[in-house]
Formats: structure tokens, sequence, C-alpha cells
């Protein structure tokens, strides 16, 4: 007699009820996978999670109090074997690019099929890392591109180190997204993702390390 498979074990962390609501009726239509809570921000998310050890984390990355790619890196400093898996409408490489380093193990864009969450769902359990195939494809590209810098810039994004040029060359964060053709917020959300991954304390030393590498230097815009 052949011994029942052990369900996975599922936390979803996502804001919108509805939303939610439909993708554990999806979940709980598979026999391998087994609900084990919800929360509605990222600060719930880490509290159900350190209570509840699940195997797998279906992730959203904006949330009220605290955004998915946070909660991922508090997740993960005490449940390193728990596997995060992001489930997001955000699909630009800062984001993405946020969730790994943070230790996500996959990557989706709300709209993916049933079948590819409940598979994605089986591959980060197994301990595979799994992306949609648009964003692998992109990943791939970032990955092999032979233009990629080294130094302190290596870990920014093109987009990144695009609008930290910017900024080193003056501009404000209205300038650069009529410059761009983005929005403010998602400016203000680039300049925030480089001073980060620089380990700069502020604005004006991202400045100054970007300036050292090289950026910046041209005086007028193109």
């Amino acid at each position: 007699m052949v011994a029942a498979m052990t369900p996975i074990r599922v936390v979803l962390a996502d804001d919108h009820p509805v939303f939610r609501s439909g993708l554990r009726a999806v979940l709980e239509s598979s026999r391998n996978v087994d609900v084990v809570g919800e929360a509605d921000g990222g600060t719930g998310a880490v509290a159900l999670v350190l209570r509840t050890a699940p195997d797998v984390v279906l992730m959203d990355l904006h949330m009220p109090d605290l955004n998915g790619v946070e909660a991922t890196r508090q997740i993960l400093a005490e449940l390193p074997d728990t596997a995060v898996l992001v489930l997001t409408m955000l699909d630009d490489d800062t984001s993405i690019h946020a969730a790994v380093r943070a230790g996500a193990r996959g990557y989706l864009v709300k709209g993916a099929r049933p079948s590819e969450i409940l598979a994605a769902i089986d591959g980060v359990a197994a301990g595979q890392v799994v992306f949609g195939a648009p964003l692998a494809d992109r990943i791939l590209a970032a990955v092999v591109s032979p233009t990629s810098p080294s130094g302190p810039l290596a870990a920014l994004t093109p987009r990144e180190r695009e609008v930290l040029d910017l900024v080193a060359r003056g501009l404000d964060n209205a300038a650069i997204a009529t410059h761009l053709r983005l929005s403010p917020r998602t400016v203000r959300n680039y300049v925030s993702a480089c001073i980060t991954q620089l380990n700069c304390d502020s604005r004006a030393q991202a400045v100054a390390v970007a300036r050292d590498a090289g950026l910046g230097r041209r005086s007028s815009l193109p």
C-alpha cells in the first residue's frame, strides 16, 4: 500500500481579500497543499509564519505596514528552510532583484495559471528556484550580459544605474520621472533601492559612491 503524500503547508500573504480567497480555493483544490493561514499585511505575515512554520509562503510585495521584501527578509532570518514564493503584480527589475536578494526562491506575476502556481509551490518546496517564463528570460539575460559593471555598482540593475546617474547629475525625483517617463513613485522606489544596494545611509552618500564609480559626469541631458 502506497503511503499518502504529506501536504505542503502554505501561508498566504496578500492584502486583497478577494484575490486571497480565490487563491485559497485554487490551492485547496490540490490534495498536495494545506493552507495553514492567511495574512493581510507584512507584519502579520511575519508573525503568522513564525507561529506556524509553513513549508512555503506565497508572498505579495505591495502590502501595508511592511512590504513583502522586508517581510521575506525577516522570515528567512528566523526560518531559513521556509521557501518564499512571490506572487505579485510587480514585474519590474527592481522588485524582482530585491525579492531575490531577500531570499525568495520563486517569483510569479499575478495572472499566472493555477497549474503554474501549484507547480511553483511544488518546486520551491523541493528546493528549486522557480520563475515565470518571461521573468526567467530577463534574469538570464541580466546574468549573462557582457556589459554588467563591476565594483560597487555591480549589484544594481541597468535601470537603477540609469536613475542613479541622473541623481548624481543633480536631478530631483520629479525631473528624473519626466526624463524617463516614469511615475514619481517609481523613481522614488528606484532611488531607495540604489541607496539600499550600495549600503548607503542617504541620497548624498549614494551620489558620492556613484560619482566615484564614474556616474554623473555629463552636465546635460541627452
